[in-house]
Formats: structure tokens, sequence, C-alpha cells
């Protein structure tokens, strides 16, 4: 069901992290906030009428995955009550794990408890084992999980146990052909020789399984008979999920453990080729219509982890997280509303209908003005404040937010300069109340240097360097790659200092300009230098301060060559240039 792409998007996918917690206003909470020790969690009911349940009692998981660090447990539990949230789930469970369980117990809320396995994740995440032949890795797993359990077993915060996410799927990335499937049929059995494992020590909570599609399931209802339940993480496609159960021929119940709105790998591209990325109404619509496809396949759908309650502030969490950097946002109140809270108090965010960039987003120039047009309202009538924020993602991997200076020129316009480095970014515009809720919207633009005046000499003419990298990866990188007009080739030269690219303009020639544009490996101080005859140099401009991206100025000189003679790199690589213009 899910793409393999899936996996550009899930950075946040991680093992709980270590940390301690102090747990010392746990005993001011009333008693019936926490569990007695020793419950007893069951998979109760026959063929299609399946419950969950706590100590006897029907137990609807009505979860989110959890984001925070275990130190912050306490701050955040609350307001997971309040939401009307019952469990949480995690994908790693470790010495750390304890004082997590033991918060999310004392404020009634139960956890599903992660084991992770590789490659977790799905494709592209995680590393790769040979489940055939790496007895030292099964080994060290079938020891150190049933461990944990045993450690933790009797902890009332503990709900199921969850033996890897993402792995079967996550196998192709490892794996082909006859191979593959011999490795999948390797890693369910491994996960049922956990599963028994963990009932012989607990027998009192369910074991079950995630992956990242329900492909995974036949493999799991071949070679792990013994999981009590199965587990999916689904997002758009949720409402699938149950057609693939009744078609599948299953005879155990599954829970969710990730969904929301469409990821990465579910939405088209937009404009510019890159994933558009849904509204925030669109986000919270998500988790409304996922909450009804799986309440709505009743005893056999025993609830859901929604993805996801974090505070990360970056490019998955703002696609994702329900409160990046603590900020409530719509889809947390559609959760809140899913799972019965009371939200007829509650001060909601910004709304923001619309986000255009004037002028178009395909062309943008570097370094430029550009203003983008917002429309927002609050819907509590409060005064609206405007952060600008880019992200570089699509350029080199970045998953960072660098918040921007702008202008607000008033009726919803914003001013900022553009990004100084050309390709795809993406632009946010985050709209906040003063209340702790937030809109966010997003658009990419797509960056292109700086439209010179006159004609540039150096297009096309013959081209040398110190040195040039040779046959790997997109190169070889060749000092004709600089002067061929094409921003997706570039030269690249070896990783020491000095370095230079030079270009033949056949002839003297008069020059007032020059644009270099610049890979990820730029110049932090280079000179610009003319020769007469290739062999003695003028200087005519010196930089000592480059930062990268695209370096545009007025220079007068006058020489049959031109070069770039770099002194400093800018980074632990060579010099790379995408391009070298020399203009008159």
């Amino acid at each position: 069901m899910m793409s393999p792409l899936h996996a550009r998007a899930r950075r946040l996918l991680v093992p709980v992290a270590a940390g301690a917690l102090a747990i010392g206003a746990l005993a001011a909470l009333p008693a019936t906030e926490a569990h007695a020790a020793g419950d007893v969690v069951k998979v109760t009911g026959t063929q299609g009428n399946w419950q969950l349940t706590v100590n006897g009692s029907p137990y609807q998981i009505k979860g989110l995955t959890w984001g925070p660090s275990i130190a912050d447990a306490d701050k955040y539990m609350p307001d997971l009550r309040s939401m009307g949230v019952n469990t949480i789930r995690t994908w790693g469970t470790d010495a750390s794990s304890g004082p997590l369980f033991d918060s999310a117990a004392a404020h009634g809320i139960k956890v599903i408890a992660g084991f992770w396995l590789q490659p977790g994740g799905g494709p592209g995440a995680g590393g790769c084992v040979n489940y055939v032949t790496d007895t030292t890795y099964k080994n060290q797993v079938l020891d150190e999980f049933p461990k944990w359990v045993q450690q933790y077993k009797d902890n009332p915060g503990v709900l199921m146990w969850d033996v890897g996410n993402e792995s079967v799927l996550g196998l192709q990335n490892c794996y082909s052909g006859a191979e593959l499937e011999t490795q999948r049929d390797a890693y369910t059995t491994l996960v049922n020789d956990i599963t028994k494992k963990i009932h012989s020590i607990d027998p009192n909570h369910p074991v079950t399984s995630t992956d990242a599609w329900v492909g995974a399931w036949p493999y799991f209802k071949k070679n792990a008979p013994d999981l009590d339940l199965y587990a999916v993480n689904s997002y758009n496609a949720v409402c699938d999920v149950r057609s693939a159960w009744e078609k599948g021929g299953y005879t155990k119940p599954y829970i969710v453990t990730e969904t929301g709105p469409a990821g990465e790998w579910e939405v088209p591209d937009d404009a510019n080729g890159v994933p558009q990325e849904p509204t925030d109404q669109a986000k919270a619509d998500g988790y409304t219509k996922a909450w009804g496809c799986i309440t709505g396949h009743k005893g056999v759908a025993l609830g859901a982890t929604m993805f996801h309650y974090g505070t990360e502030y970056d490019f998955g969490g703002i696609w994702f997280n329900l409160l990046p950097a603590g900020q409530k946002r719509l889809s947390y109140y559609a959760v809140k509303r899913a799972y019965g809270g009371d939200t007829s108090h509650d001060n909601t965010p910004p709304v923001i209908s619309d986000l255009s960039v004037e002028g178009g987003a395909g062309n943008v120039q570097a370094g430029r003005d550009l203003t983008l047009d917002v429309r927002a309202t609050d819907p509590d009538g409060d005064p609206i404040s405007y952060e600008v924020l880019d992200n570089s993602n699509y350029i080199d991997g970045s998953k960072q937010l660098v918040s921007l200076p702008s202008s607000n020129l008033g009726g919803g316009r914003l001013k900022i300069a553009a990004p100084d480095r050309p390709g795809v970014w993406k632009v946010y515009v985050k709209a906040t109340d003063g209340h702790g809720n937030v809109g966010v919207e997003t658009r990419s633009i797509r960056v292109v240097p700086p439209v010179v005046n006159g004609t540039n000499l150096a297009l096309g003419k013959p081209a040398t360097a110190s040195s040039f990298q040779g046959s790997y990866g997109d190169c070889p990188c060749t000092a004709a790659n600089a002067v061929d007009g094409n921003l997706s080739t570039r030269w690249a030269s070896d990783w020491s200092d000095p370095q230079w690219v030079q270009v033949d303009l056949g002839t003297r020639t008069s020059f007032k300009h020059v644009q270099l544009v610049w890979e990820a490996s730029y110049a932090k101080a280079y000179t610009i230098q003319t020769s007469d005859d290739g062999q003695n140099w003028r200087t005519v401009h010196t930089v000592t301060d480059g930062n990268g991206g695209v370096d545009d100025f007025d220079v007068s000189g006058t020489g049959r060559y031109v070069r770039v003679n770099g002194t400093q790199r800018g980074t632990g690589y060579g010099y790379s240039l995408y391009e070298f213009g020399v203009y008159n």
C-alpha cells in the first residue's frame, strides 16, 4: 500500500532516547488516576468480534505516538489526558524506559512499548541484516528484548509489546527477487520466536508487530502465528486497510500504529516538482478521516496511535507534528475531538486559507525581494503575528527550518529576501495567536540566479582547472561544466587549497560583471584574476567572507583569460561551481 518513498518524511521515527525523569509529583495524583500493578491485558472475543480488555474491562486504544523526551513526560502527560488519549506508542524499549512507563501510568495512560529491529523505519532506513545467516544479531535480540520484558512486565504503564517497525517493507532496500522473499520469511519467523519468548515471560500482555503496509500481513500470517494481533502504519491509505483485512482471510484483529494526513509519498508533486504538502485544514481532516475508518471496522480494528505527538520543529515536524515547538495546530484539536476530549472552551489556531507568491513561485531570483500574500483569520478574533521560515531539504537534505527577516506590508503581504542558493526551497508562514496556537502553511519556490544584463562571454568557451574530481557520483566534474550554462552540472576540485578554474575568452576582452553559482562546497576566500597570456595574473576582485550560494558582483577587468582562484574553502570538501559567468 505504501510507496518506498515514504521514508523521506519519516526522520522522526527513532527509538525512545535515553533520559532521566524525576517523578516527584506523581504521589499527588489521585489514586484513581493510576493503574494497579499487575494489569492483565488480553485480546478476547471471536472471529470478527474481538476486543482488547484491561483487567476484564473493554479498552479501545485512543493513542498518539510519543515524541518528547522522557524527561518531559510529566509535562505532557496531563495534556494527553485532556485530549482523551489513553495510549502512547514508542519505537524502542531499554534501560531508560521505566520513568516513561511510570509517568504514563500515574496519569492514566498506557504504553505500546516498541522493540527496534533493522531495517526499521521503512526503505532506506536502519541498515541491513541477513535474517537467514546472521545468528549473532538474531541471538542478540532474542536475549535483549525478553530482558526488558522481564524488567517492565509488571509496570502498570505497559499495554502491549510491539516487535519491529516497518522491517518487512524495509527489507526491499536490502534484497530483491527470491532472496527478498527468503529474508521476509526469515524476519517474520524471528518475530514469532521473539513473541514466544515474550509470552513465556509475560503472559499478561499481548504482542504485535508493526509494518508499513498490509502486504506484510501474509508473511506474519504464515510465519508468526503466535502474534496476538497485527499492526500497520498507514496514512492516506488507512481507509483501505479494512478491505485488505477482509480479502486476506485473517484470523486476528489489528491496530493502526501510525496514521494521519497524507505523507510525502502519497501526494502529487507541485509545479516545482516536489511533493505538495497538504494544508493545515487538510491535515486536520486527515486525522478525522483516519479515526472514522478505524472505528468503522468494529470488532476487528482495536484502535490506533496516530502520528505524532511531537514537538520537533523541522521539516517532518511541520508536516506531521500536532504541536511543533509546543504550539498547537488544527490537527491537535481534530485529534482531541476524535478522542472525545472537551474542546468547548478551547481557543483554537489561526486558519491560513491561502498562501501565494506574488509574481509566481517558478523563477525567483536569488537574494531579491519576494512578497508572500497570506490570507489568515482567527476563529477567536485574536490578533495574528507572522513569521517566515525556509528549508533546503530538496537541495541538500537538511531538515532544519531557518527564520527569515520579514516586513509586514499590510493586507496580509509579507516581504522577505529570497534564499541566495539556487534550487527548490520550501517557504513556511507561521501565524500565531498569542495563546499557544499556530497555523502553518508552506509553498515551494524555485530559486534561480539573478538575471544579468549583457552577454555571458564565458558560455561554452574552453575552460581548464588546477584539478577536477573523477568518475563517481555526478562526476566527472570537469572545468567545462562551469561554463556550459547548465545548473545541474558542476566543476569540483580536489580537497585542498589553493585551487583554480579559468576560462579562455579567445581574445583580450573587457567585462563588467561576474556571477558565480556555488554548489554546497563553496569558497570562503577567493580572487577574480585576469591574464593576457595565461601565466601572469592581475587581481581585479577579492572576496574574504564568501558564504556560498550566488556571488553576483560588478567588476571591471580586461584579459583573454579570467579565473577564480580559491584560497580558502568554506567546507572540508573541494571547491564546487555550477556556473562561472563573465559578462560584458
